[in-house]
C-alpha cells in the first residue's frame, strides 16, 4: 500500500460523515419515538398487538417510501440544498400548537 492509500481521516472528512450520517439519526429517532409512543397509542386507539405492530411497520415503510420520490427531488434542485431543507424543517418548532389533554377527556376513559 502506498502512502495516499494509509492516509489518515482529517477534520473535513469527519465532519463530512457527521453531515451525511445526520439523516440515518434522525430517521432512527423517528422510528424510535414512534415506539416509545405505542402505550399512549394502545391506551388511546384501544389496538391489539397486531395492530400496533401493523402501526410502527406500516409508519417505517412510509417512512422508506418516501425516500424514493425525495432522491429524485434531490437529483433535480440538488443533494445539499434538500440536506438543508429537511434539517432545518425537523428542527424547527412545529408550525400548529400541540393539543394537550384535558382532565374531563383523561377521566372519561377510566384512567
Amino acid at each position: 500500500m502506498t502512502d495516499a492509500a494509509m492516509a489518515r481521516a482529517g477534520v473535513r472528512e469527519w465532519t463530512g460523515l457527521a453531515v451525511l450520517a445526520l439523516p440515518a439519526l434522525l430517521a432512527s429517532l423517528e422510528l424510535t419515538v414512534t415506539h416509545l409512543a405505542l402505550p399512549a397509542i394502545a391506551a388511546d386507539l384501544a389496538a391489539s398487538s397486531t395492530q400496533l405492530l401493523w402501526i410502527v411497520d406500516v409508519y417505517a415503510f412510509l417512512l422508506a417510501a418516501v425516500m424514493i420520490p425525495l432522491g429524485a427531488l434531490g437529483d433535480r434542485i440538488g443533494r445539499r440544498r434538500l440536506l438543508l431543507a429537511g434539517a432545518s424543517r425537523t428542527a424547527s418548532p412545529p408550525r400548529w400548537p400541540r393539543t394537550r389533554r384535558t382532565p374531563s377527556c383523561s377521566s372519561s376513559r377510566g384512567r
